[in-house]
């Protein structure tokens, strides 16, 4: 237990000393390998077989394909097509680019499959339109914060495949299981934007309202992502192809949309 103690300070040490995580993680475990066992040869043989052994996984494949998926589509302008669709529709509603932001999280995500890059690439987009509206700082940051999250709930979620991939679970039923919750999750913090703008009325002023040809132009726009969200997740829960097969397809069909 005291080494468990020990190893968890030294890893807080090393992200406080701005260490990558992933440097960090390894350092402690194979600092604390070395520990345990006394002998050096060991963990250097366990380190080195560690690494290659990951790196070779067929399953963990997924991952990487599913961050490059996400790449792609936002290098092709995704990011600020999802929230020019969803402004164009709630903009003109008081607190509407926080909730078109929180909408265009969900979408993102939906590609993406990771919070931290949801919610980075979201702000980039949504936080100098809502401050340009006199939006609050807090208000902002908060629907851009509990939109990334949706990250981890909608499928293609990196959390649900590496969940699956460490209990043996079925990465299909953990897709299928994390849409439902993360579509409740866009409505609940829709509604926490209106509650929020019950208290504070000048929180989220409303913005000029778009033409309806803008709005469908916008849509149009996030066609081509959102059938390759359909072909991508379809395919997995009919069984037409595994998560890592659809994770190949995704990239190469994002590889496409972004030429």
């Amino acid at each position: 237990m005291t080494e468990a103690l020990y190893g968890f300070a030294a890893l807080l040490v090393l992200v406080f000393l701005r260490v990558p995580l992933a440097f960090a993680m390894g350092i402690v475990g194979f600092v604390g390998f070395y520990y345990l066992t006394g002998n050096w040869n060991a963990a250097e043989a366990m380190a080195a077989r560690r690494v290659v052994d990951t790196a070779m996984d067929y399953g963990l494949s997924v991952i990487p394909l599913f961050i490059l998926m996400g790449n792609f589509v936002s290098h092709a302008g995704l990011s600020d097509a999802l929230f020019r669709a969803s402004n164009g529709f709630l903009g003109h509603r008081k607190g509407g680019q926080a909730m078109a932001t929180i909408v265009a999280c969900g979408g993102f995500s939906a590609i993406c499959g990771s919070s931290l890059a949801t919610c980075a690439t979201m702000g980039r987009v949504a936080m100098p339109q809502m401050r340009k509206y006199g939006y609050k700082d807090s208000l902002a940051a908060a629907s851009i914060a509990a939109g990334g999250t949706l990250g981890i709930l909608i499928p293609p979620s990196v959390m649900l495949v590496i969940y699956g991939i460490l209990t043996e679970t079925s990465i299909r039923e953990l897709f299928a299981a994390g849409f439902i919750p993360g579509i409740l999750g866009i409505f609940l913090y829709l509604g926490a934007v209106k509650w929020v703008l019950w208290r504070d009325p000048e929180a989220g002023p409303a913005a000029e309202r778009v033409a309806w040809p803008e709005r469908l132009n916008a849509l149009k726009s996030v066609g081509s992502t959102l059938a390759l969200f359909v072909l991508v997740i379809g395919g997995i829960y009919l069984g037409v192809f595994t998560p890592t097969e659809a994770a190949g397809i995704g990239a190469m069909g994002a590889f496409l949309i972004a030429l």
